[in-house]
């Protein structure tokens, strides 16, 4: 089954929480703080492995988590990280955050690994917290939280040139005829329902790739159709091969057939009539063949036609030269626009919008966001000290500043996450 698409859910491992403990030797006077810190959480890691041709294994396993880390240990020791969990997947995938569609990892490289979600830092034993101030602090950081999002895992077959053109207009049979690929061939519509690919080699020894697209029809861009679901593939490929049906045999019009395919590469969201594209007039061995490239060389008098007839194996060898000229000086289109971003996933505009507050009624305020429900654990509120820690990471996170900036007073009850507190200004 040829599965090119599909959601999953990613979770990276949380970092263990640092460790609260002292040293309890009869003979070391003063021994002080000794908890050890927490282990980092495991990343999750997208692998390409030449040998898959699919993403059913995807399919059928719709979470993907990494380990978390261990917790810290008495003496200083290091609470272990968590294992990476390598997810393996075919050449030409890309994945993509659902919510902003952004690409995470564009794997074109045989065993090329991304990062796609990045593991939790694991927390800071009570052995960081010494000070002379207070030489046996009784808290430790947790380990924070890995990333966790729903993101898209897509397919797109890593080809050079790609076989485009209405159904049953002989793609397939032109791909069976110059590679040892073999497609089903059939006198119906939508024969091929996957891509097929093959190696191509021309008469002077140049070769490369070569995949057959399923047949599209008007309206593929918008969803119509099978075509629509495989218009991704052709975004890897830096020439096109147009086919049209010179024989009519469909009773259809080739030039209209030629305007309507080119409509929707063009209605596409990704630049595909900025390729290259060879346009081969098949079936020339059919009754009206001559007539309709009569027609349309008088209607495109600069775009050159090449004539086939591919069951018959003739004229294709100067397509395919034709092709390993235009790939010899067409670069690779990128996937993405180059936007000079350096790949950071969120700037500080959108991290402020992660923590909302609001006024519920004269004094009483609310607080919330993503953020918090990360760092905020009610059960970890315990000591003097655990309510100290809180109160400066609710310093770090901007949201002291926030609750001035929005008119919040000494006094004022601040809700956060379902609890209650008292603003007190220092």
């Amino acid at each position: 089954m040829f599965v090119d698409q599909v959601k999953v859910h990613i979770k990276a491992g949380k970092g263990g929480d640092g460790l609260v403990s002292f040293r309890h030797e009869k003979y070391v006077a003063y021994g002080g703080p000794f908890g050890g810190d927490g282990g980092n959480g495991g990343d999750v890691i997208f692998e390409a492995d030449p040998g898959m041709t699919t993403l059913l294994d995807l399919r059928y396993h719709r979470k993907i988590i990494a380990t978390p880390g261990e917790k810290g240990k008495n003496k200083k020791m290091h609470g272990a990280n968590g294992e990476h969990k390598v997810v393996k997947v075919p050449l030409g995938t890309i994945v993509k955050r659902s919510d902003n569609n952004q690409v995470l990892a564009d794997l074109t490289k045989p065993h090329q690994r991304q990062v796609v979600a990045h593991g939790g830092r694991g927390g800071r034993g009570n052995w960081h917290f010494r000070s002379s101030h207070n030489t046996a602090p009784k808290y430790a950081e947790q380990g924070v939280l890995g990333e966790e999002f729903d993101c898209v895992v897509e397919l797109r077959v890593l080809a050079d040139v790609g076989l485009v053109g209405f159904p049953s207009v002989g793609k397939s049979t032109f791909l069976d005829a110059v590679s040892k690929a073999r497609p089903e061939i059939g006198d119906y519509p939508f024969t091929t329902i996957t891509p097929n690919v093959g190696v191509v080699q021309t008469g002077d020894g140049r070769s490369f790739v070569l995949a057959d697209l399923p047949g599209l029809i008007e309206g593929a861009s918008d969803g119509k159709g099978l075509g629509h679901q495989f218009l991704r593939h052709i975004e890897r490929c830096r020439v096109i091969i147009h086919v049209i049906d010179m024989g009519a045999e469909d009773g259809r019009d080739p030039l209209k057939d030629y305007e309507v395919i080119n409509n929707e590469l063009k209605s596409y969201q990704i630049r595909l009539l900025e390729r290259p594209q060879i346009v081969v007039a098949n079936k020339m061995d059919m009754e009206n063949a001559q007539e309709n490239v009569r027609r349309f060389k008088e209607k495109y008098p600069d775009i050159p036609v090449y004539e086939t007839t591919t069951i018959i194996h003739e004229g294709l060898d100067a397509v395919l030269r034709k092709a390993a000229d235009l790939l010899a000086t067409t670069p690779a289109f990128p996937i993405t626009e180059d936007t000079g971003e350096t790949g950071v996933m969120y700037t500080f505009e959108e991290k402020k919008k992660d923590i909302l507050i609001e006024k519920e009624d004269d004094g009483v305020w609310s607080v919330s966001g993503p953020r918090l429900e990360r760092v905020f654990d009610i059960n970890k509120l315990n000591t003097e000290e655990d309510f100290y820690l809180f109160a400066n990471k609710m310093r770090y996170l901007g949201i002291d500043t926030a609750l001035r900036e929005a008119g919040c007073q000494d006094g004022d009850t601040v809700r956060l996450l379902g609890f209650e507190f008292e603003f007190i200004e220092n």
